[in-house]
């Protein structure tokens, strides 16, 4: 079974995928090749999994929902101790009693929780909500995708969002060894799916040089915005990088983002370009 889990858990992450080049691309998108893969995937499903992941695929592209702390991660269900024991076990299917999705225990970087806390008085909106001063680096060192991944994962780590930025790392370079995630225009958009416990989280970095990363276009990539995002927030997720792209497909945005010599200046740069298309 646990074979099959996983199974599930690729088909979703390549559903996804197609998702995300739709939004970035268009409807009109050449998507040939994942679908393809997705039908392949599908297909070659057991026929009782099958039947039960097409039923949910109709209602919802989250068909998989990790468990966490004893919860199922997309509806926060509390689940009952013999359903988390089954799940841990992973000898037959499990779904959750609330939203119906199939539930397995992720393995991979887990949200810390421990950011700084805020005033009760202060309320955040927009970029903020997910971001930080604190994950911004101007001026990445790194000359390929990996080290620029690590560079921002390791941010992450540092201001107490993750526990684990290697797992971070490895899970986003398998992310893009399937479709590379720069999307043309200097923009590169890597994440990792399935951090659970927390929010959706952002760290942002500019490269005045750029960096060779695949996807779109052979130009080199100058912003790069690395994201943990929990699955229950896939779909908003979808509208970030469509915002993303729209401020940073500006001329000004991109130059006072480059520009920014520190982490503070890069931070009103990103709030600013985002401030209208980032809600």
């Amino acid at each position: 079974m646990r074979s099959t889990i996983n199974h599930l858990v690729q088909l979703q992450e390549l559903t996804l995928i197609r998702d995300e080049q739709r939004s970035i691309r268009g409807a009109a998108a050449d998507l040939g090749g994942l679908n393809d893969s997705i039908d392949s995937m599908a297909g070659s499903l057991d026929p009782a999994v099958k039947v039960v992941r097409d039923r949910l695929y109709k209602k919802d592209h989250i068909v998989m929902a990790p468990m966490n702390d004893g919860s199922c991660s997309v509806c926060g269900m509390k689940l009952a101790i013999a359903v988390v024991q089954a799940v841990k076990l992973c000898r037959t299917l499990v779904t959750c009693p609330s939203c119906a999705r199939i539930l397995y225990d992720p393995d991979g970087a887990k949200w810390v929780g421990e950011r700084p806390k805020r005033s009760s008085g202060e309320h955040k909106s927009g970029v903020a909500r997910f971001s930080a001063p604190e994950l911004m680096v101007p001026e990445l060192k790194a000359t390929t995708p990996e080290a620029a991944i690590a560079e921002l994962a390791g941010t992450l780590q540092q201001g107490h969002f993750v526990d684990d930025a290697a797992k971070l790392v490895e899970a986003a370079m398998a992310r893009e060894n399937t479709v590379p995630t720069g999307v043309g225009n200097g923009l590169a958009f890597p994440h990792v799916r399935g951090v659970e416990g927390g929010g959706l989280s952002l760290a942002f970095g500019t490269s005045r040089k750029g960096i060779k990363w695949g996807g779109a276009d052979a130009k080199p990539v100058h912003f790069v915005f690395f994201s943990t995002i929990p699955t229950a927030v896939s779909m908003f997720y979808l509208r970030l990088l469509a915002g993303l792209t729209e401020s940073f497909l500006k001329e000004p945005n991109r130059k006072a983002a480059l520009e920014a010599k520190d982490s503070q200046t890069l931070w009103k740069a990103l709030a600013k370009a985002t401030r209208f298309t980032v809600k």
